[in-house]
């Protein structure tokens, strides 16, 4: 529907968004080792980091030759892993374009937890809905959904850059495209969409999203903040300050020797 491009929305609090970038880097890493390693160390990474809802849940034991970590951590390696470039390429895009704004609302630290948390929620409420699953659950959608949403809230009428239907360019308030990302999530979700992707996650994604960017961000950030052009435009004149008229200069006199008397000699 929309591909997010460019954002007009500068940092504030921050120098720069080193975790989004750290993010960034950590997920594309892990998608050249295990997709250039073969297939069969590909599925062993799949089925040892990614989350399998059964496993979890123990209703189902993985094969001991791929339990590479404890069961509870998949809640967030999951998160890390990629089917293909395009899985890692689209979610990578929206962290970039929007995952700056968020960190600079909340902070280094705080960011990180928050996008954590994200993940797990996503993981979690896909569990819930497939509680016997045993396909593996692999991605980082649901971090995503969490920050994409928590833009929505803080910076809705910031300016985006967008491709409307992968082909039109518009530069348009940030709220029309994310509401109809998340709209859009929400009626996949409930109309049981593609098998191949975890609307539920999303779902737990936005959910999380929603509530921790209320808690977590940082002290006197705004929720629905204008536009840095709309607050210019919106910010009222200086009035003019009022100058006094100099004085001006008395003409010299000639002083006499102990006399002030300037019209000449006596």
């Amino acid at each position: 529907m929309f591909i997010p491009l460019y954002d007009t929305n500068r940092l504030r609090h921050i120098r720069l968004q080193y975790v989004t970038i750290g993010l960034i880097v950590a997920n594309a890493l892990v998608y050249c080792v295990t997709s250039l390693s073969g297939e069969a160390f590909n599925n062993a990474a799949v089925l040892g980091l990614g989350f399998i809802p059964a496993v979890v849940h123990d209703t189902a034991q993985l094969d001991p030759r791929f339990i590479i970590i404890p069961e509870s951590l998949s809640y967030v390696t999951y998160s890390f892993l990629h089917g293909d470039i395009f899985h890692l390429g689209g979610n990578m895009l929206f962290l970039w374009v929007f995952g700056d704004n968020v960190e600079d609302a909340l902070g280094h630290i705080r960011y990180l937890i928050f996008y954590l948390l994200c993940a797990i929620a996503g993981a979690a409420f896909q569990g819930l809905v497939a509680w016997d699953s045993q396909v593996p659950l692999i991605g980082a959608s649901g971090a995503i959904a969490g920050v994409v949403v928590a833009y929505l809230i803080l910076y809705p009428r910031v300016k985006v850059w967008v491709l409307a239907f992968a082909r039109i360019p518009l530069r348009i308030p940030a709220f029309i495209p994310l509401i109809l990302w998340v709209a859009f999530q929400i009626v996949m979700f409930a109309a049981g969409g593609e098998d191949q992707i975890s609307w539920a996650c999303h779902i737990g994604g936005i959910i999380a999203g929603a509530i921790l960017v209320l808690v977590l961000r940082s002290r006197g950030v705004p929720l629905f903040a204008p536009a840095d052009e709309d607050a210019v435009a919106s910010a009222p004149e200086q009035p003019p300050v009022a100058v006094e008229p100099e004085t001006p200069e008395q003409p010299a006199t000639t002083t006499r020797w102990g006399r002030g008397n300037p019209s000449g000699p006596n």
